[in-house]
C-alpha cells in the first residue's frame, strides 16, 4: 500500500488542500502535530461514525412516528371498544324493552281469558235462571290486571 499515493488519492476528492477544511463534528479536534495521514484516517473514521450516529438517530425518529402512529391506532381502537360497549347496552335496553312487553303481553292475555272464562261461566248461570238481560247488567265483570289499565277503546 502506497501512503503517498492514498493520500494524494484523498487530497483529490476535497475541495481543500488543509486538513482544517474538513467539518468536523463538534465533539472531536485534530490532536497537534499529528501527521497527515493520521489525521485523514482519522477523519475518514469519524464521519463513518457520525454516519452511522445520523442513521442511528434517524432510525430514533422513524420509531418515534412509529409510536405516535401505534399511539392512534390505539386511541381508534379504544374509540371502536367505545362504540362496542355503547351499542352492546344500547342492545341490553333494547332487550329489556322487548322482555318487559313480552310479560305486560301475556299478563294481559291472562287477563283476557280469566275475563271471558268468567263471563262465560256468568252466561251459562243466566241462561239456566229467570231473568237473562237482568243479571248480565248486574254481573258485568270489572276488569282487572293490565286490562284495567287500558281505556275501554283499547279494550274492544
Amino acid at each position: 500500500m502506497n501512503l503517498l499515493q492514498l493520500e494524494a488519492d484523498i487530497a483529490s476528492v476535497r475541495t481543500g488542500s488543509s486538513i482544517a477544511s474538513i467539518a468536523l463534528p463538534d465533539y472531536v479536534e485534530h490532536t497537534a502535530g499529528v501527521t497527515r495521514v493520521g489525521a485523514l484516517s482519522a477523519e475518514a473514521v469519524i464521519r463513518d461514525y457520525e454516519s452511522a450516529a445520523k442513521e442511528i438517530e434517524a432510525m430514533g425518529t422513524e420509531l418515534i412516528d412509529a409510536a405516535q402512529k401505534c399511539e392512534a391506532l390505539t386511541a381508534q381502537v379504544h374509540d371502536a371498544i367505545a362504540f362496542m360497549r355503547e351499542t352492546a347496552a344500547g342492545y341490553r335496553e333494547e332487550g329489556r324493552k322487548i322482555f318487559k312487553r313480552i310479560e305486560e303481553c301475556a299478563l294481559f292475555t291472562e287477563d283476557v281469558r280469566k275475563t271471558c272464562e268468567q263471563i262465560k261461566r256468568r252466561m251459562a248461570e243466566v241462561s239456566v235462571g229467570e231473568s237473562p238481560e237482568t243479571e248480565l247488567a248486574e254481573q258485568e265483570p270489572e276488569p282487572n290486571g293490565i286490562a284495567a289499565k287500558l281505556p275501554l277503546s283499547e279494550v274492544h
